[in-house]
């Protein structure tokens, strides 16, 4: 007799992505997969959390993003992702403290290159089909793309985001590692988006989008390019990370407002990513060029 579809095991659902990782756990309902990740990795139990382990809800009732801000999203038309990494070098030792920057981006361009797969995926779709009913071929698909430090656009329109937390540090001693968030608009239509300048992988491609099969993608990303810069002893130039991501970040080249931390803005162009990182910013009014760490960054469109 087979099972209702109600009774199954959360992770029942998530087969690909169980498979792509060393521990996966999917949960019905959770106030935030990161919270819930730092808790598992540091309690009693820690050493059952392993390098790349994985807890995903599509139901987050207290998420939140980059500056504090919530993420919310009707159940189960999104995915919250939490990925737990403990870096380590080829030889055993601890990855240098000052690589740990580049995991957001890291984990932004694994996400951008998932989802630009999600999306040719369905812009060569809409093409067969426009073929077969013989009707004009559909135009380009749309550009998907990574804005600076770690949101994933489509045509400009915010589909995930990122969210880094370092695990507790001992007084002097190595970071234990990190946990990465990630929250994904799945199949939210045009009433369920928290802002205009959202989107979902449904309303860009205009068709179904099996959350294992992106999640798992997203995991395959991010377990590949996390491994490169691993081998490379935390090196993102060496390891081919910094091409990476410069080749995806849609920031470069744009004009930018960028709300420094601290208070105060910079108003200039996205003219690189320095080797550690940081974006580089060339001022319209003096054309000096500051490197940044961190900021809210928008793109302005005159």
């Amino acid at each position: 007799m087979s099972i209702p579809a109600s009774s199954l095991p959360p992770e029942a659902a998530f087969p690909q992505s169980a498979a792509a990782v060393a521990r996966f756990a999917a949960l019905a309902e959770t106030g935030s997969t990161n919270d819930e990740m730092i808790a598992r990795a540091t309690g009693e139990q820690a050493a059952e959390w392993p390098d790349l382990s994985v807890i995903v809800t599509d139901n987050q009732t207290r998420g939140r993003g980059r500056l504090g801000r919530s993420w919310l999203a009707p159940t189960g038309k999104s995915l919250a992702i939490s990925a737990l990494l403990r870096p380590t070098l080829p030889d055993g030792s601890p990855l240098p403290a000052d690589s740990y920057g580049w995991f957001p981006l890291l984990a932004g361009a694994a996400m951008t290159r998932a989802v630009r797969r999600v999306v040719v995926a369905g812009h060569e779709k809409k093409a067969a089909e426009a073929a077969i009913a013989g009707e004009e071929s559909v135009a380009d698909a749309p550009p998907v793309t990574l804005k600076w430090p770690n949101d994933v656009q489509i045509s400009g329109y915010k589909v995930s985001g990122i969210l880094s937390e370092m695990l507790p540090i001992p007084a002097g001693g190595v970071p234990a590692g990190l946990v990465i968030g990630a929250g994904l608009n799945v199949s939210l239509d045009e009433h369920d988006l928290p802002t205009i300048s959202s989107t979902s992988l449904t309303l860009v491609t205009g068709s179904k989008v099996s959350p294992d099969a992106v999640l798992a993608g997203y995991l395959g990303e991010l377990t590949a390019l996390y491994r490169a810069f691993l081998a490379a002893g935390g090196d993102a130039v060496a390891s081919g990370l910094h091409a990476e991501v410069s080749a995806l970040c849609g920031t470069l080249g744009q004009a930018v407002r960028v709300e420094l931390p601290g208070g105060g803005e910079l108003l200039g162009t996205a003219v690189a990513i320095e080797e550690d990182g940081r974006l580089r910013v060339r001022e319209h009014s003096s054309a000096e060029e500051t490197s940044v760490a961190a900021g809210d960054v928008t793109h302005l469109r005159y």
